[in-house]
């Protein structure tokens, strides 16, 4: 396709406003300070960088940015990213974590099985609610203490509950992740997952074993400390919620769109705990006239997205511009002529791709975003279907968000339990260049996409009439 856009410095040029939000937030990552707010304006700016070196008319290319802003992949992944953060919100202050808690309480578990238990719970917690990081805050706060007087490893545990976050992160239908990955490859989320789930389990069931078998080298076991530990904040209550949990992957897995299965979690979260007494009404949503101000769960839930969102029109404006110029045909083109119309080098590529843009952009959903549309393109140039696609974007994603030292997820966890260390003597924090390499569930996951690249596991084509056929275009 011929540019419609012209820029100083040709098919580069088009390219500059991507390229220097991935260099800006880079920068602000290893400098210790990434934010939503920085990444935006990181993606501003590119954005002005790149109207000073458009050589068509200024007009044109601010009318482009809004035209990408338009692109329905933006829209759907926002209105379904507002419905997830509800649901998961109103999950939060049900206490269905407090009921996981209990659950591993109950188990009498010590050592190594403790720490694959709370890879599990946490692995649960994180399906249900769709937040790899809330995963991460909620389980270092309640579990991280109880699990050292029980004899797990520090280094282990921590790493058991960055496993599990990530596990969550990419198996759940709620995950900004998951959104993201279908909608910018054009397909449906519930396919996406049930597509997904062989992956996963691949990764886990190692990790699991590994946790349980080496995870129990710390202090001697204090029943009687624990179970008070546990008892401040565990109650059975919070498991009803597994219900309405339960009702959206059913719901999903049966092909339901995302939004109606989430909207009847929704609604039967808030009767549960309404009639269960979990949560008070106005923990849910509540009205202050005094201050002006609406605020609950639901706002919450909301609010929680309103960055990621204006991100999202921002950087899929910045593909847009790429697209118009020329930019991102020729990239494709690149990789095109790498992979030799080889399917396994073709996906070696994609890995490579998503791998490099998260381990450095902490941020893991703004970088599968930016990846996302390089993924799709190069995809269908080799006929992939949309779900493989979407699962060696999300699945990369997932897995690298929760390893690196410098990473959003590893960083929340050890700022966490910093500040348990002032409430508990027996607590010291890990420090992020400990765990790295015990986070096996993301080791094991971004390894088993790797391999499914080159090998061939798992990989579907996309056949003449949209459905996935295991048979190769020919050429291919």
């Amino acid at each position: 396709m011929e540019p419609t856009l012209k820029f100083y410095g040709g098919r580069l040029g088009a390219a500059v406003p991507l390229l220097f939000f991935v260099i800006w937030a880079v920068s602000i990552s290893v400098a210790g300070a990434p934010s939503e707010h920085g990444l935006i304006l990181g993606m501003i700016g590119g954005l002005t960088l790149g109207m000073l070196l458009c050589r068509s008319r200024w007009g044109e290319y601010a009318n482009a940015i809004f035209a990408g802003m338009a692109n329905p992949v933006a829209t759907v992944t926002i209105v379904a990213w507002f419905w997830a953060g509800m649901f998961a919100q109103v999950l939060r202050v049900g206490g269905l974590v407090d009921g996981l808690v209990w659950l591993g309480g109950q188990s009498n578990a010590t050592g190594g099985d403790f720490v694959g238990a709370t890879f599990v719970l946490a692995a649960t917690f994180g399906t249900a609610v769709g937040t790899g990081y809330g995963t991460t805050v909620a389980f270092c706060t309640l579990m991280f203490p109880a699990g050292l007087i029980l004899g797990a490893d520090p280094v282990w545990l921590f790493a058991a509950i960055l496993s599990g976050a990530a596990f969550g992160d990419n198996l759940a239908p709620v995950s900004d992740t998951t959104i993201v990955s279908a909608t910018t490859q054009e397909t449906d989320i519930p396919g996406v997952v049930r597509s997904r789930v062989k992956y996963a389990l691949a990764a886990a069931v190692p990790a699991l074993v590994l946790f349980t078998l080496f995870g129990g080298d710390g202090m001697e076991a204090d029943y009687g400390h624990a179970a008070e530990l546990l008892a401040e904040t565990a109650s059975p209550d919070g498991l009803a919620l597994l219900v309405p949990f339960a009702l959206v992957i059913f719901l999903a897995l049966r092909g339901n769109h995302i939004l109606v299965a989430l909207t009847w979690g929704i609604l039967t979260a808030i009767a549960v705990e309404l009639l269960l007494g979990l949560a008070p009404p106005e923990a849910i949503l509540y009205f202050d006239p005094a201050t002006d101000t609406v605020g609950g769960a639901l706002v919450d839930g909301i609010a929680g997205y309103l960055g990621l969102s204006i991100l999202i029109l921002l950087i899929v404006a910045g593909g847009h511009l790429m697209r118009l110029g020329g930019a991102l045909d020729a990239l494709i083109a690149a990789l095109h002529k790498f992979a030799r119309e080889s399917g396994a080098r073709a996906e070696a590529a994609m890995w490579g791709i998503v791998f490099s843009l998260n381990a450095f952009i902490t941020i893991n959903t703004a970088a599968e975003i930016a990846a996302g549309p390089v993924i799709s393109r190069l995809g269908k140039r080799f006929k992939l279907h949309p779900y493989r696609r979407a699962n060696m974007l999300d699945a990369v994603t997932s897995a690298i968000g929760y390893i690196f030292p410098w990473g959003g997820g590893v960083l929340i966890g050890y700022q966490t339990i910093r500040t348990l260390e002032s409430q508990y003597d027996f607590v010291q924090a890990v420090p992020p260049t400990a765990v790295w390499p015990f986070v096996l569930h993301g080791w094991f996951l971004a390894a088993v996409m790797l391999i499914a690249a080159l090998t061939g596991f798992g990989r579907t084509y996309e056949a003449a009439d949209g459905s996935e056929t295991k048979t190769p275009p020919e050429g291919h």
